[in-house]
């Protein structure tokens, strides 16, 4: 599976971790400081980004029709355009709070 990692801190970093030893590969790691404005050639983005940039980096998913998985809190005021985003773009959406196993 192509990844795309929205997010490379701690949680970013553990999922890579664990993708690379699943046999996945890493094809985005877009921080605070990456200038990417689409995810072309991820099968799945993987959200754990800061709260201020969770929505664009999310829209940006679904508007190019990445399933996007969400971890990031602290956004939910747009929860229900991106749900709207991605019942339009007919793509898949995951959020959850809590990833912890």
């Amino acid at each position: 599976m192509k990844i795309a990692l929205i997010g490379y801190g701690k949680m970013g970093k553990e999922i890579e971790k664990i993708s690379l030893q699943r046999k996945h590969e890493i094809i985005f790691k877009i921080d605070k400081d990456s200038n990417i404005k689409n995810l072309n050639g991820a099968d799945v983005a993987i959200n754990f980004c800061t709260p201020e940039t969770a929505l664009r980096n999310i829209k940006m998913g679904l508007k190019n029709s990445i399933p996007v998985v969400s971890g990031t809190t602290g956004w939910l005021s747009g929860l229900s355009k991106i749900y709207e985003l991605s019942k339009t773009t007919n793509t898949s959406f995951l959020y959850s709070s809590n990833f912890s196993l």
